[in-house]
């Protein structure tokens, strides 16, 4: 039954995605960010709080790592994907969430000096086929002529930035446990939503944006993150990260039953390669180059 705690946190942020669109009408992207994450600070405050008082001095010599955490995890991919949600559909936003594990392991190849691998090279360039395929609706001289709209760079940025918040959060190793570590990343990341926040025209709360920023502070932003990571004890990452490639599909399902959205054969051949790709740099892990003493024949 281990399964179903990343199964259940990526269903979690499968709907999450079909709230960000949700929200492009109904609120504010810099006040739907800023409400998010104040409301999952004041959930924590209780439970969290006590310990981070107590580790504090371990706090203060880590405040710029937590800092700069809060910045790619709070800030840039939330509001990115708030700002994105206006012009791109769901679909492509739970396609382009797939792909942050293949992005990961990229961004791993210069910080962590990740060894490259045969699959991280064929399925970089599927998936990149596979976004291409998916971005031009199929047909990719129109993306050569007209070239990537606001939307989908902002996703991009989004997803690239989420990727390397794992990949720092796995270098860095910050030594406090770990829903400490997420709290202090929260009130970096509320303080700076602030100043949005203010410059913002209209940030008024309604019956209809509520349930949004409930749910995105609630479940998209606790409930989810505890579900993974007891997936991640309990499976080990690299088990529990296969699970992020239903994303898509549970995003799918989910646009398509509740937002009307249209699912197109560029859908199904673009996200289908995208994935694949994905996979593929997963599961291959035959070494790209291989070492002196792989090739060297014995006496």
């Amino acid at each position: 039954m281990n399964f179903l705690f990343p199964l259940f946190a990526v269903l979690i942020w499968s709907i999450n995605a079909i709230v960000s669109k949700m929200s492009a009408d109904a609120i504010d992207p810099a006040a739907i960010s800023f409400y998010r994450w104040l409301l999952a600070l004041i959930t924590l405050t209780p439970f969290v709080l006590p310990g981070a008082w107590r580790n504090r001095r371990q706090i203060a010599a880590q405040w710029w790592k937590l800092l700069i955490l809060g910045l790619l995890g709070m800030v840039l991919y939330q509001s990115l994907a708030y700002y994105a949600a206006h012009s791109v559909t769901a679909l492509f936003m739970g396609i382009l969430n797939a792909l942050i594990p293949l992005l990961t392991v990229l961004i791993s190849l210069l910080v962590l000096r990740l060894a490259p691998t045969l699959g991280i090279l064929l399925g970089s360039i599927l998936s990149f086929a596979g976004l291409v395929w998916l971005v031009s609706q199929g047909s990719p001289q129109q993306l050569l002529m007209h070239g990537l709209g606001k939307g989908e760079l902002m996703m991009f940025a989004a997803s690239t930035s989420y990727a390397l918040y794992g990949v720092l959060t796995k270098r860095w190793a910050i030594p406090l446990p770990n829903w400490q570590s997420l709290y202090v990343q929260i009130i970096f990341g509320v303080l700076m939503l602030t100043p949005g926040f203010l410059a913002a025209s209209d940030v008024s709360l309604n019956l209809h944006n509520i349930p949004l920023v409930l749910f995105a502070g609630i479940p998209a932003s606790i409930i989810a993150p505890f579900l993974w990571i007891q997936g991640v004890q309990r499976m080990g990452a690299n088990t529990a990260t296969i699970f992020m490639n239903l994303a898509p599909i549970f995003t799918a399902i989910i646009a398509v039953l509740f937002l009307h959205e249209s699912l197109h054969s560029y859908h199904y051949i673009g996200g289908g390669v995208t994935l694949f790709g994905v996979l593929l740099a997963q599961r291959l892990r035959t070494p790209l180059i291989r070492s002196k003493a792989q090739v060297t024949p014995s006496a």
